[in-house]
């Protein structure tokens, strides 16, 4: 018996090692992801200490990186020489209605797309991820005219309705609807559900993940969105933050980057506390969205 239990101790023992060395934390990859962490933060560091130098100590040669000189000259400059309120709600209201648009309609697209057969799904889908591969920039024309068109130009209309929905983010929903089991959705029609119930019942309960990770990245992208609303808004009653920023930090032919910089600071910190309270979400989200 001892002769012959000696091959399973062995084999014990190699399975307990190659266990405790994939457990092992590997020095390489936390070396690589604190580097990569440095990469990213370093300029957001950057843009919160610049602002807060006077503007000389901004333009020093060589640059200073601790503020030899702390001053909020330039957050009072940026609330009190622009008229932030009327932009920064300029940029709420049209960010929060886009971000709502598409979590409703790119939910319902992707839900009739994933579990809806109707003739032709297939090939409408298609095209729908056809359109992923169109810049941005061949549109704006386009957009344009028929804003123009429609009487929408310098609204909240015309800063809206062209990005109520993308074809990232019915792509997006799509796939995570694929995933769920159809089981959920045939019950709930055999207790004659009608599909508009089983959608806001059923579907959009178990779609948090996908739902915060659109979320996000909608009202970022709309939030950061400079140049329609550069062509949209022709008075100032109607610009945005980042059109804004663009334009007054500007004057006496130089740009004044530590009203710039301020300006930036305050434009990230909504995006900030979104991604925080949905950050829990949005790995969950990215995880079960992949290509199936």
């Amino acid at each position: 018996m001892s002769v012959g239990s000696r091959p399973a101790t062995r084999t014990t023992n190699k399975t307990r090692s190659i266990a405790i060395g994939e457990a092992r934390p590997r020095w390489w990859v936390y070396v690589t992801l604190g580097a990569g962490l440095i990469v990213v933060v370093t300029p957001f560091i950057w843009m919160l200490l610049s602002a807060l130098k006077p503007e000389a100590e901004i333009r020093r040669s060589p640059p200073t990186w601790w503020p030899q000189t702390f001053t909020l000259d330039n957050f009072h400059e940026l609330f009190t020489r622009l008229n932030f309120p009327q932009f920064f709600t300029n940029s709420a209201v049209v960010a929060v209605a886009v971000t709502l648009g598409n979590l409703v309609f790119c939910s319902m697209l992707g839900y009739a797309f994933a579990k809806i057969d109707f003739w032709g799904r297939d090939w409408l889908f298609r095209i729908v991820l056809g359109t992923l591969m169109i810049p941005g920039v061949v549109l704006l024309v386009p957009l344009f005219v028929l804003v123009s068109t429609l009487g929408l130009v310098n609204s909240y209309g015309g800063l809206i309705l062209p990005f109520l929905a993308g074809p990232f983010g019915v792509f997006l929903m799509r796939q995570f609807i694929s995933g769920l089991p159809d089981e959920l959705i045939d019950a709930a029609r055999v207790d004659g559900a009608s599909e508009l119930r089983i959608f806001a019942q059923v579907i959009m309960p178990l779609c948090r993940p996908a739902l915060a990770t659109l979320g996000i990245l909608t009202f970022l992208a709309s939030w950061n969105n400079f140049l329609w609303p550069l062509v949209v808004a022709s008075s100032e009653k109607m610009y945005t933050l980042p059109v804004a920023l663009a334009l007054y930090s500007v004057g006496q032919n130089k740009t004044q980057f530590g009203l710039m910089l301020a300006g930036a600071v305050v434009v990230v910190v909504p995006v900030l506390i979104v991604f925080l309270a949905l950050q829990r979400h949005i790995i969950a989200g990215i995880a079960t969205t992949g290509i199936k």
